[in-house]
């Protein structure tokens, strides 16, 4: 694939949140928190435009305030992936990249990387990005999720490996140390992807997997049906916003660094 491709980045914003209902429209920045995200987003050099997939009336009217593209999605997705498939049906586009729209602190170069990643690997129908974990304690907790891969670096502008496998348990098992070890053979996955067109819309129309459906990992399926997940290494990690202490903490930051300024 060549500079022509084109890319677009679909933020999936579903307004109740279980945990923190309506998060995406919390506004104690004087910004909704998706338009932080949105604004992030943006910023990457590589996808020519960036949409919102809403389930909501609310997100939409948000959405407009702001100035972002947002389309309306049935509010029975089962997944952020689903709903990305239902908005870019219609879209002409390459690649599409899947950026939650609860991470308003990501790093625009990631996105920039996952892009890149599809275009220097033409065979790859989908990509990933990894990260180092900064504790054991973040190897242990369930809600991080961990991969492995494999050794292999493909050639691109980017060191590439292929996804082995993606679980909520500590993998690899440390055998000697009784669980973990050294917290540099551990690899944190970040949640974010860059799908080609067409097999995001396929792969959406297949049913869960049995690994999926254990680990409650959409990516599982992408794996057990066997299709390659390209991963790539990057240094700036960002937590989501999944409760509302989580987005008291981003507010603290984002003022202590003096907003936009």
């Amino acid at each position: 694939m060549a500079l022509n491709t084109k890319i677009i980045v679909v933020i999936p914003a579903r307004y109740d949140s279980t945990r923190f209902p309506g998060k995406v429209l919390a506004k104690e920045t004087g910004k909704y928190l998706i338009q932080h995200t949105y604004e992030q987003a943006c910023k990457a050099k590589l996808p020519q435009k960036v949409i919102i997939a809403a389930d909501d009336e609310k997100i939409i009217q948000a959405a407009r305030s702001f100035g972002a593209d947002c389309v309306m999605t049935s509010k029975d997705c089962a997944s952020g992936t689903d709903r990305i498939a239902q908005a870019a049906t219609d879209i002409d586009t390459d690649i599409i990249i899947n950026v939650q729209a609860d991470e308003p602190e990501i790093d625009p170069e990631n996105i920039d990387i996952l892009a890149r990643l599809l275009i220097d690997n033409p065979e790859s129908p989908m990509a990933t990005l990894l990260a180092e974990f900064e504790s054991a304690e973040q190897i242990s907790n369930p809600n991080i999720v961990k991969v492995i891969t494999n050794i292999e670096n493909r050639a691109s502008s980017i060191e590439a490996r292929r996804a082995i496998y993606f679980s909520r348990s500590a993998i690899p098992y440390d055998r000697e140390k009784s669980g973990i070890g050294d917290k540099s053979n551990y690899l944190r996955h970040l949640g974010i992807y860059a799908y080609r067109k067409e097999f995001l819309l396929n792969i959406t129309k297949l049913p869960q997997s049995p690994l999926e459906k254990i680990e409650k990992l959409e990516q599982l399926r992408v794996i057990e049906n066997g299709y390659s997940i390209l991963a790539a290494k990057v240094k700036h990690t960002c937590d989501g916003i999944d409760t509302p202490q989580q987005h008291k903490e981003f507010v603290k930051r984002y003022r202590e660094h003096g907003g936009d300024e």
